[in-house]
């Protein structure tokens, strides 16, 4: 009993340390969205502030010295956005430069954790574990399964001993 109980924890555990690689995939896919979409609002924004002869840093340094509370706010917001999008980006190239396994350490590392919920919600799994996944998986089972008998079959019949000719 002890060793079906092994097993099967065996292949739980697989079969859930299996999906880190799909996972972290997934996750680099928004990672480049949301990397652009950031670089659109702040492109926005830096573009506003030019406009009004102002930096980015010196429209922020505005934002959060102002008596409005919601203007304030906005600052705050803006700097986060900066900082996020530096950190994403950082997080990109580590990502692009490093191999698969290093890519679950890296996204272990530092993953966003805003990207990294959206991505568990929307994610679906790579390895067979759908039910779509499972009836393909077993119908190869079973066409390997015919194919073996059939291998096997075939070999039993040559090795058949023949009675000698007198």
């Amino acid at each position: 009993m002890a060793r079906i109980m092994m097993l099967i924890v065996m292949l739980l555990s697989g079969t859930a340390t299996s999906q880190l690689p799909e996972f972290t995939q997934q996750y680099r896919q928004r990672l480049g969205g949301a990397i652009d979409a950031l670089e659109e609002i702040l492109a926005d924004f830096n573009r506003d502030a030019a406009r009004y002869g102002l930096t980015s840093a010196e429209a922020i340094a505005r934002q959060k010295s102002s008596e409005d509370p919601f203007i304030r706010a906005r600052g705050d917001s803006m700097l986060n956005a900066e900082i996020r999008l530096s950190r994403l980006k950082l997080q990109r190239e580590e990502l692009e430069t490093a191999g698969p396994l290093d890519r679950m350490i890296i996204f272990a590392r530092g993953f966003d954790p805003t990207l990294a919920q959206a991505t568990a919600e929307d994610y679906e799994p790579a390895v067979p574990v759908t039910p779509a996944g499972f009836a393909s998986a077993g119908f190869g089972a079973l066409g390997g399964l015919l194919v073996m008998r059939l291998l096997i079959g075939a070999a039993r019949l040559g090795r058949r001993t023949r009675p000698a000719r007198p």
